[in-house]
C-alpha cells in the first residue's frame, strides 16, 4: 500500500509518500515541476510517515540533526549511490558538488553528481540542499534557491548577515 499526506513546513507543503515500511518520497509540493504530480492525500495513517512528522516537527524546532527513517528511494544505482553519500554531509557543514564526486570516487562525474543531487526524491532527510557550488554559490536546488538558503541558515551553516550568490 502507498501512503501519502502533506505535512506544512515552514518552508511550504511537504508531500511524504511511505509503503507500509519505508519513506519513499519527500517533495516540496510547490516546487514541482508536473503540477500533475501532486497527489492527494490518502485517508489511511502509515506508522511511517507518522514517524517522519514526528522527526520534521523536530527539525523545524531545531531539536533533530539527523533523520532516522527507513528509505526506500527509486532510482538507477548511481542517483543511490549519489543519495547515499548525502548522509555523510554533517548537519551544519556543506561540500561542493566536486567533493561530492569524490566521496562517490569519481571526479570527473560532477555533473551526473549534480542531476542525482537534483533528482533527490527525499528533500531534506538525504540532504542534498548541503551541496553547494565550489566557490560557495547556492546552484541548483529542485525545491528552489530560497528553500536551499532557508535550510542552510537554519541548520547554521550560513551566517546569518551573509549574502551568498543565489546563482
Amino acid at each position: 500500500m502507498t501512503y501519502i499526506k502533506h505535512y506544512d513546513s515552514p518552508l511550504g507543503a511537504l508531500e511524504i509518500i511511505a509503503t507500509d515500511t519505508h519513506l519513499t518520497h519527500v517533495l516540496f509540493r510547490e516546487a514541482q515541476k508536473k503540477p500533475s504530480r501532486q497527489l492527494q492525500e490518502t485517508p489511511e495513517n502509515s506508522p511511517v510517515i507518522d514517524e517522519c512528522i514526528r522527526q520534521f516537527d523536530a527539525y523545524f524546532k531545531g531539536e533533530l540533526k539527523d533523520f532516522d527513517l527507513p528509505l526506500l528511494p527509486e532510482g538507477t544505482e548511481f542517483q543511490k549511490l549519489v543519495w547515499e553519500s548525502l548522509k555523510s554531509i554533517p548537519y551544519g557543514k556543506t561540500i561542493s558538488y566536486l567533493q561530492l564526486s569524490r566521496i562517490i570516487g569519481n571526479e570527473k562525474a560532477i555533473r551526473a553528481v549534480g542531476v542525482a543531487n537534483g533528482n533527490n526524491p527525499l528533500t531534506i532527510i538525504l540532504p542534498c540542499h548541503r551541496v553547494i557550488g565550489s566557490d560557495k554559490s547556492l546552484v541548483g536546488y529542485g525545491g528552489d534557491l530560497w528553500r536551499k538558503e532557508w535550510l542552510l541558515r537554519h541548520e547554521g551553516s550560513l551566517p546569518k548577515e551573509e549574502q551568498l550568490s543565489l546563482f
